[in-house]
């Protein structure tokens, strides 16, 4: 891998890790073209014009997570989004015509791959402010100094920090609100709302196998964190969850915890660096998930992604944690 390679794949490392941790940003199943059927892939582009459509009433006032009240006279029409989360929140609401530029990461739904690009984990100010916006969606923590510049130009700015699967899906249904389409919005939310209650109906007697998480090297994920809930709704019990947030492993203890079930995300490098890393520790071949061959790689982009494929991530968790039960 040359020096370039290497540097994007570790910023990108970088930045599903900072995504996950702030919570804000950032699957492979589906129900079928139905919400609520566990099977199928996730089509995230509303494609099919509602015959009925609850009209959003303008001036409409709706405050973020930065506490801030944002006034729209009407549904904004040109959108630039700073983390991929909110692109695909905005995409799967039917509003991807308006969007006119993302970050570098935003890689979903393809056609946002196209758009102009505005930064990575800096956002370039001067390029968000040549589109001339008049809407930026952003993530109050991972974007707070742009945040901060595009209100000194007096551009609008609307920024999100869900910290739980169902501050996700308020989040969708508020971005229908701002962009008048509430009916488009529902069916995503409720779609994801269906997948939750599905999971948690599949697996409520079953038993809660002990998980351990690695999504970046050497770094695992602890309590109130939405992956820590998403363990639990797919039944398991994460073995990081003494500890807040995320944060460096101790090798020694995930040895202890004994963990039935180790889970990574799929990385594009072969070998996969975790993968390889996991297998290479001392002493971890004691541990019953790597004596077992019980680890398994996920898509990791639906799970580091505060967005509406949340319920893909948790339905692929669950297919692993409990294949018996979730098919």
């Amino acid at each position: 891998m040359n020096n370039s390679r290497m540097m994007k794949t570790l910023l990108g490392m970088l930045m599903a890790l900072m995504l996950v941790f702030s919570a804000a940003c950032g699957a492979a199943s589906d129900a079928g073209n139905k919400p609520g059927n566990m099977a199928g892939n996730t089509e995230i582009n509303a494609s099919n014009e509602p015959a009925e459509t609850e009209q959003a009433v303008y001036p409409l006032t709706l405050k973020d997570d930065t506490g801030t009240e944002v006034t729209f006279e009407q549904a904004p029409t040109k959108i630039v989004t700073l983390v991929p989360s909110e692109t695909e929140a905005i995409y799967a609401i039917g509003s991807g015509d308006q969007v006119v530029g993302v970050d570098e990461w935003s890689n979903y739904p393809e056609e946002a791959a196209a758009k102009p690009k505005v930064g990575d984990m800096t956002t370039n100010i001067e390029a968000v402010a040549a589109l001339n916006p008049d809407l930026v969606l952003a993530s109050s923590t991972m974007n707070s100094e742009a945040i901060a510049k595009l209100r000194e130009l007096n551009i609008t700015v609307f920024a999100s920090e869900p910290k739980t699967y169902d501050e996700v899906v308020a989040k969708l249904e508020m971005l229908g609100k701002m962009m008048n389409k509430q009916t488009e919005a529902a069916a995503v939310a409720d779609r994801m709302r269906d997948v939750k209650q599905q999971v948690a109906e599949a697996v409520k007697d079953a038993e809660k196998k002990k998980v351990y998480l690695e999504f970046s090297p050497g770094w695992t994920v602890g309590s109130g964190t939405f992956l820590d809930e998403l363990i639990t709704i797919a039944g398991g019990t994460n073995i990081s969850a003494g500890k807040a947030d995320w944060y460096e492993l101790s090798a020694e203890e995930v040895v202890t915890q004994n963990p039935q079930l180790i889970i990574y995300p799929a990385l594009k490098e072969e070998p996969n660096p975790i993968a390889a890393g996991i297998e290479s520790r001392p002493g971890w071949d004691v541990i019953d998930a790597v004596k077992n061959k019980q680890m398994y790689a996920v898509t990791e982009d639906p799970l580091v992604r505060v967005g509406p494929r949340l319920a893909d991530g948790l339905l692929e968790l669950a297919k692993v944690i409990h294949p018996d039960l979730v098919k």
